[in-house]
């Protein structure tokens, strides 16, 4: 077994260990913050295909985050207030249910990711993260000038969305629903990291010229994984809509693109747990020293300044040298 895939296991010891510490000490609190680790986790998941595979540096990724937000928002609202969606020249109606929902949030979210990409992916550098930083701000602009869903304001929802079989309300419940998802999705990530498209779409990362001259177009592979990408990244936005029953302009902000950004260098670019990593130390620093002084994120960024310098694989990078063997 490679060092990565134990260092892998243990953080999913400890991501089944803490809920179970949690209930045992009856804090609840625990079991939400952990679900907002797992949720945030799964957006520098998505992040981390077009970063870690494509080495696409997108500045503007909190657009699918909020697109798949405002699914659930809008959704959620129009069917508490019994209201259609649309209802010419058919009738849509609002939903409370979580799988149609998160089926809308990727759609919504792959298609944004889709037009997005097929612009953005013509330029490269500092140009190519200069416009999907401003697709990004339009989104989050069109959002406050949009009163028919809360404005600036943003959006309430009163009671949170069902998944079949389960009480979403439970926290336990909750969390381990956000738990499914982060492990099938880091599963399909693993298995579209070593097909055929994968290795292609390293090469290309690497030298797009020679992949190029064998037949294989590199622009294609980036948009594939740029709009999978959204699509993950869409399908966070929708559960951490669900999970604080609140959606806001916020979502779009290029502060929350930092964030997911963060996370995924915090835990190391292209690696399968380290978004996972990432967002758990974010929020844990968010978390403990937030109560200590509200200058926390001084010492978020000598953290990253040391990570940046000294560690440029995160932390799974330090633990897990590319190529080391656990024997």
């Amino acid at each position: 077994m490679s060092r990565e895939s134990l260092i892998n296991l243990l953080i999913l010891l400890a991501m089944l260990v803490v809920p179970a510490w949690a209930v045992w000490a009856d804090e609840p609190f625990i079991l939400t913050l952990a679900t907002k680790v797992a949720i945030l986790a799964l957006a520098g998941v998505g992040l981390n295909v077009a970063l870690g595979l494509g080495g696409l540096v997108s500045f503007g990724h909190a657009a699918f985050f909020g697109i798949g937000g405002y699914a659930m928002g809008i959704l959620a609202s129009h069917a508490q207030s019994y209201t259609a969606l649309m209802e010419w020249p058919v009738l849509i109606e609002g939903t409370k249910s979580m799988p149609v929902i998160w089926l809308v949030a990727v759609v919504a979210s792959g298609f944004a990711a889709l037009l997005i990409g097929a612009l953005s992916l013509r330029t490269s550098g500092v140009y190519f993260i200069m416009i999907t930083l401003a697709f990004g701000q339009m989104l989050y602009y069109f959002a406050i000038s949009w009163p028919a869903y809360g404005g600036e304001d943003g959006l309430s929802i009163y009671v949170r969305n069902g998944f079949p079989g389960l009480h979403t309300l439970d926290p336990l419940q909750f969390l381990a629903l956000s738990y499914g998802v982060l492990f099938a999705v880091l599963f399909l990530v693993s298995r579209v990291e070593n097909s055929a498209f994968g290795l292609a779409l390293d090469a290309a990362r690497q030298n797009s010229d020679r992949v190029q001259a064998v037949g294989i177009a590199p622009y294609r592979l980036r948009l594939i994984a740029f709009v999978l990408s959204g699509m993950i990244t869409g399908l966070a936005g929708a559960l951490y809509a669900d999970l604080n029953r609140f959606v806001s302009p916020t979502m779009f902000s290029w502060h929350l693109s930092g964030e997911i950004m963060v996370f995924v260098i915090l835990g190391g670019v292209a690696r399968l747990f380290g978004p996972v990593a990432g967002a758990a130390l974010f929020i844990g620093m968010e978390h403990f020293l937030g109560g200590i002084s509200e200058f926390w994120q001084v010492f978020l960024g000598l953290v990253l300044l040391s990570v940046v310098l000294f560690a440029r694989g995160g932390l799974i990078g330090v633990l897990a040298p590319k190529g080391a063997r656990h024997d």
